[in-house]
């Protein structure tokens, strides 16, 4: 989108509007997103221009939050066209024999990024900043970094000397790493809880949780860095399990680490119970995986007054609630042949299951070709034992008292009925069912935060410590 100035042929008025270019029977062409105004001469368009700025910044930014207005926005961008304007129209020519260097500035990430760090006020998690501005700056120059290009400390003091003009010291920065202790981590997690409910002061009604694990280039344990199961799958190396809540629009509320080698579904309590004390934290819905399903959670859930909604493994529960889970009859359509939900009860709670047909057609192609794969190693290996690894194709394999393998085709017909189900648990009383399996729905928050931990800042493997 951007904002267009129209004139009228023999008129002096011109129009502001907001307008976006589609292409349309495969030819670009502009589309009026929202008429601004008339403006009658250039005090008016100046206004009016400003106001179409703040508009196309509102509309860009849908639900996401900003942290800037965009009113504040808008004259940023606004100023930012008159500069560019002012640069074109002054006389630039210059004879290059005549240029020699005088000084080199780098502008950049600190112009941008820097300014939000101290909107932000991060400098205020380490103790007594005022009298420690070398530590501030250091863990201000380290956090940039971090941003631009990730790297260890070494790579990053070297980057910010190479392409930023910043000359740091390397045994500083680990000094200044030392500092960064418990009562840093809690001061980072409060202030950002505070901005967090500066952009959404009317109150944070679901919060969202999710575990992931980060290692360590190192093979030594203590008491933090523990073996563990690994996301990474670096079963040997020490880790921290990382614990993160954030809000639905994916702003972060807080995190904890635990130990490497702890259960995810043994965090949620010892997390919420932290939360609720530091923050008094009113009526929210926890929205957690199937991780969280555990029956120790929900009763703690529950003796607590707090609603959850959580992701449920429909094979693990009774029986007999599985025939009603798989009975078509207990199903209402959403949209006929697409989409319907069932409700069922689960002692004092509600199972929801849903299916969908882009799900179930996902699973039958999933299961195929497991089964295409397995046929094919059937004709080439007569070791049963080589299959006992094997976790996709396993539960569709039997082995007959003489040691042969064949696929059992009942399993696979069993495993068919299941094709586009999903479920999950809830004592949520205020909240429809559409309401609740679009709120665990937005879990992909949560996983884009760890998503942008882990790639983009590429928090591991961790070097320092």
């Amino acid at each position: 989108m951007y904002v267009r100035i129209k004139t009228t042929p023999l008129s002096p008025k011109k129009m502001v509007q907001i307008v976006e270019s589609i292409r349309r029977d495969g030819r670009i062409v502009q589309k009026i997103v929202r008429h601004v105004g008339l403006a009658r001469n250039e005090h008016e368009l100046a206004q009016l221009k400003l106001l179409a700025e703040s508009i196309k910044t509102r509309l860009e930014a849908g639900p996401q939050g900003l942290l800037f207005t965009p009113e504040e926005l808008a004259r940023m961008a606004v100023r930012g066209k008159e500069r560019k304007e002012d640069a074109r129209d002054a006389d630039c020519r210059v004879n290059l024999k005549d240029l020699f260097e005088e000084e080199r500035i780098v502008r950049g990430i600190h112009d941008v990024y820097g300014d939000l760090f101290d909107e932000l006020q991060f400098a205020s998690i380490l103790a007594n900043p005022l009298r420690q501005k070398i530590a501030v700056s250091l863990f201000r120059d380290i956090v940039l970094a971090r941003i631009a290009n990730p790297l260890s400390k070494r790579g990053s003091v070297a980057l910010l000397e190479e392409d930023f003009g910043r000359s740091l010291d390397l045994d500083a920065v680990y000094e200044m790493m030392d500092k960064i202790d418990d009562a840093a981590v809690t001061r980072l997690n409060d202030l950002t809880y505070a901005h967090t409910k500066r952009l959404f002061p009317d109150k944070i009604d679901i919060i969202f949780f999710d575990c992931t694990t980060i290692y360590f280039e190192a093979f030594e344990e203590d008491e933090l860095r523990k073996n563990g199961y690994s996301k990474d799958l670096t079963f040997n190396q020490p880790q921290v399990l990382i614990a993160l809540m954030v809000t639905k629009e994916g702003l972060p509320v807080g995190y904890q680490a635990f130990p490497g080698d702890t259960y995810e579904g043994h965090t949620v309590i010892p997390f919420i119970e932290n939360l609720q004390e530091r923050y008094q934290i009113g009526t929210v819905v926890f929205v957690g995986d199937a991780a969280m399903f555990s029956e120790r959670n929900l009763k703690e859930f529950e003796e607590r007054g707090i609603e959850y909604i959580v992701g449920s493994r429909l094979h693990n529960i009774p029986k007999k609630l599985q025939a009603q889970i798989l009975d078509e009859k207990n199903y209402t359509d959403v949209k006929e042949g697409e989409y319907r939900i069932g409700q069922f009860s689960y002692g004092a709670r509600t199972l929801l299951v849903s299916w969908r047909k882009g799900r179930a057609d996902k699973d039958a192609h999933d299961r195929d070709k497991a089964i295409e794969r397995t046929k094919k190693k059937l004709e080439k290996k007569k070791n049963p034992k080589e299959y006992l690894g094997n976790g996709g194709a396993k539960k569709y394999l039997a082995v007959s008292a003489g040691a042969t393998i064949a696929l059992n085709e009942d399993k696979i017909k069993e495993d068919r009925r299941w094709d586009g189900l999903h479920g999950v648990v809830t004592n949520a009383k205020n909240l429809s069912h559409q309401d609740i399996l679009a709120q665990y729905g937005n879990l992909w928050q949560v996983e884009e935060s760890f998503r942008v931990t882990k790639h983009d800042l590429k928090v591991r493997p961790v070097f320092h410590w």
